[in-house]
């Protein structure tokens, strides 16, 4: 395999990891003496509050403001939550209290938390002594492949059902849906109750339902989700509430998951291993998270929002309008804004998923334009999984999604892994990249969502 220097981004020489950023502040306040301290705790569902802390420079540089406010993104979408508590010196604390409100830089941010948890956002400056403790609380779910059982999975054009019986598959099929322009939450409701009625009859019994659907899952409710992009407001409660309508009809243990954290179950029980961290490069980023216990831990893990570049020129999130998140580097978006520095031209007609063929084309035929697309990708994997790391504890990183198909797949974990054993030899031994093969193929997604609950009987 010929790379280039795999220690650079070849297409992006102005990407400025934030993860480097983080352990240069950290190193250079360490060395300095009584460093100046970080503290955030940020408290979501049912009181659970997850607690981070970092040594940070001096208050009034403005690097050490970027490096706060960017670590606190980073929390806010990895773990989720609607109450900021902040110990921190003056001018960190009035720096991300305005930027994290309705009239800040991090408005959409505010104002997405609040529709996720259904309470106002607020920072709260808090004294040391009074600085909240960790709370958190993670569950088993999943792995529970015993009886009779209905996994599912909401995409945004079809949805695809399947029986299983023991832990094997004795039916599955996938039905053609249109739920991001409906209107009517019947819709959502009917479809996917037809499905699996239809799963329902290759069976005994029924003895538990699991689901796996794009969007913030808390509790068994949509949160935010684009299938339920055109329910009118006053529809909305109805429509988040689909599975507890469906639980209730049912009547056995019925949970449902953000496709992210189903992809992670998958890849765990098919490798037999825990402390794992999914990245699903498609659309978008996805993400999904199983800790060193084998279970899950309710956080967002919405990490296509979180940032991994602190270039102030990097592309903007179209959505967001932030600027350096994940969703513009370890997706189909990466692979398109990097096309005009490796000098490859496609139509103007070519919609995202067209372009990534393209390129895997030029892929497959030896194309070295190509292949620095991959390595940029890599490249950025390598430096953002050290950030993850500050706030996963991860053993294995399970790399997958339409971006790594092929050749292609194999140059971004490459690269990945250089780029940790020069800037990051302590990670560089302790964490495992893994792409899909035949065993991690094993477990597909429908059977990790079957197996979600523990059934009744």
């Amino acid at each position: 395999m010929s790379l280039s220097n795999p220690l650079e981004a070849p297409l992006d020489l102005r990407f400025s990891p934030l993860g480097l950023l983080h352990r240069n502040q950290v190193r250079a306040a360490v060395l300095a003496g009584a460093p100046e301290m970080l503290r955030l705790a940020l408290e979501r569902e049912n009181g659970h509050v997850t607690v981070f802390q970092t040594a940070i420079g001096a208050p009034n540089e403005p690097t050490t403001l970027l490096h706060a406010e960017r670590l606190t993104k980073f929390l806010l979408w990895s773990a989720g939550g609607w109450r900021l508590s902040v110990s921190a010196p003056t001018e960190v604390v009035d720096h991300l209290t305005h930027a994290y409100s309705r009239e800040g830089a991090r408005a959409f941010d505010v104002e997405l938390m609040e529709k996720i948890y259904e309470k106002s956002f607020e920072v709260v400056s808090v004294r040391l002594e009074d600085f909240p403790a960790s709370h958190e609380s993670a569950t088993a779910l999943g792995g529970n492949l015993d009886g009779c059982r209905i996994g599912f999975d909401l995409g945004a054009s079809d949805y695809k059902v399947a029986a299983v019986l023991d832990g094997e598959v004795v039916y599955s099929d996938e039905f053609p849906w249109n739920p991001k322009d409906q209107t009517d939450p019947e819709y959502h409701y009917q479809h996917l109750n037809e499905g699996l009625r239809k799963a329902a009859a290759h069976l005994p019994r029924v003895d538990a339902i699991g689901g796996s659907s794009a969007g913030v899952i808390v509790d068994n409710r949509f949160m935010v989700a684009s299938l339920l992009r055109s329910i009118p407001e006053d529809q909305l409660p109805k429509a988040r509430d689909l599975f507890l309508r469906l639980r209730e009809e049912w009547g056995v243990p019925f949970e449902v998951a953000n496709d992210g954290d189903i992809t992670a179950l998958a890849g765990a029980m098919s490798l037999g291993v825990t402390g794992l961290l999914g990245i699903a490069m498609g659309s978008s980023e996805a993400a999904g998270y199983i800790n060193p216990a084998g279970k899950m831990t309710g956080w967002l893990n919405e990490l296509a929002f979180a940032p991994v570049d602190i270039n102030p020129e990097a592309p903007a999130d179209e959505w967001s309008g932030d600027r350096g998140v994940g969703a513009l580097y370890f997706s189909q978006q990466a692979v398109n804004k990097l096309l005009p520095a490796a000098g490859i031209e496609v139509s103007a007609d070519l919609g995202l998923p067209e372009r990534l063929k393209h390129v895997q084309a030029l892929m497959a035929d030896g194309d070295p334009a190509a292949a620095a697309i991959y390595e940029t990708v890599g490249v950025y994997l390598g430096h953002a999984l050290p950030l993850y790391a500050e706030f996963y504890q991860i053993r294995h990183v399970l790399v997958l999604g339409r971006v790594t198909t092929g050749e292609g797949g194999n140059i971004v974990l490459h690269h990945a892994k250089a780029v940790l054993e020069r800037d990051y030899p302590d990670l560089a031994g302790t964490i495992e990249l893994h792409l899909p093969d035949e065993k991690s193929r094993r477990v597909g997604q429908a059977v990790a969502a079957a197996s979600l609950p523990k059934s009744a009987t």
